[in-house]
């Protein structure tokens, strides 16, 4: 992977930790996600209309994608209204990046070297002491299965995303197609389920959901666009470190308590971005 991939690998994980902090501001986090898929939906449209059209074989990649993605945001949504950012986050992505390696050793094409893997080992540990608090201090432990339902959703939408972005042979209009589908699909289920209430009501809220849902197009386009020209696992585990950027915004912006386990995760964290680029 060259300097100029990963210096854009690791700007996309910082956009992600952004747009995760603009639903976590919502006073409905439900909302806050419906105001970010709306606004993804009029993102997606607006980049397939002027991008050449995808392989009609990626077509089954969109779908799957799209699904995918309902699971990932529901769960994750869930999470927020019971756990700080810097715990949700942390679990939510941690374990994705494990389950891509496992699962890609034996179904992905790429070939992923042994420190490679080493740095996917050592971001995971950095991970998993970020998350520890959950169980040592009195947060909310129903947070757990939706952050671990948002991770599996994570790393099955990685691996559908990786395949099918080289499928599609144009990802920039691929990620669009996903975007629309993701966003209509969540909004269609959240209005189902909780009618048009949930829908918020200041120009605030949708300011907020817009910028988040644009920083959330930056954050897929280019880790997709990385994954189809560096191994889809390397990507993957480096764009966790989007973990780093989300406790820093907790602890800079929500004032969410930061200590020294949180501190060595951050250490263990970058190391493992070393190992992947030595």
């Amino acid at each position: 992977m060259t300097t100029g991939l990963l210096a854009a690998v690791l700007f996309a994980a910082f956009l992600h930790a952004a747009w995760n902090a603009v639903v976590k501001v919502g006073t409905s986090k439900i909302g806050a996600m419906l105001v970010v898929s709306v606004a993804e939906i009029v993102i997606g449209v607006l980049v397939v209309l002027f991008r050449p059209a995808i392989d009609p074989a990626a077509w089954p990649w969109v779908i799957a994608a799209s699904c995918t993605h309902l699971a990932y945001k529901s769960f994750l949504t869930f999470a927020y209204e019971r756990g700080d950012l810097s715990r949700v986050y942390p679990i939510a992505r941690g374990a994705a990046p494990m389950v891509v390696a496992l699962v890609g050793a034996a179904t992905l094409p790429d070939a992923v070297t042994g420190h490679e893997y080493a740095g996917i080992f050592v971001l995971g540990l950095g991970i998993l002491l970020m998350a520890r608090g959950v169980f040592t201090s009195r947060e909310d432990r129903r947070l757990l299965p939706f952050a671990l339902g948002s991770a599996a959703a994570t790393a099955t939408y990685t691996m559908i995303d990786g395949l099918g972005a080289r499928v599609s042979g144009e990802p920039v209009g691929y990620v669009g197609w996903i975007f629309i589908g993701g966003g209509a699909l969540f909004s269609a289920a959240m209005l189902l389920w909780k009618g048009l209430g949930i829908v918020p009501r200041r120009p605030r809220d949708w300011a907020l959901g817009t910028a988040g849902s644009v920083a959330s197009y930056g954050a897929y386009g280019v880790s997709i666009w990385a994954m189809t020209l560096a191994p889809i696992a390397v990507v993957a585990a480096l764009r966790e470190t989007s973990i780093l950027f989300a406790v820093l915004i907790g602890w800079l912006v929500f004032r969410e308590r930061m200590d020294r386990a949180k501190w060595a995760a951050v250490g263990l964290i970058v190391a493992g971005v070393v190992l992947t680029r030595l």
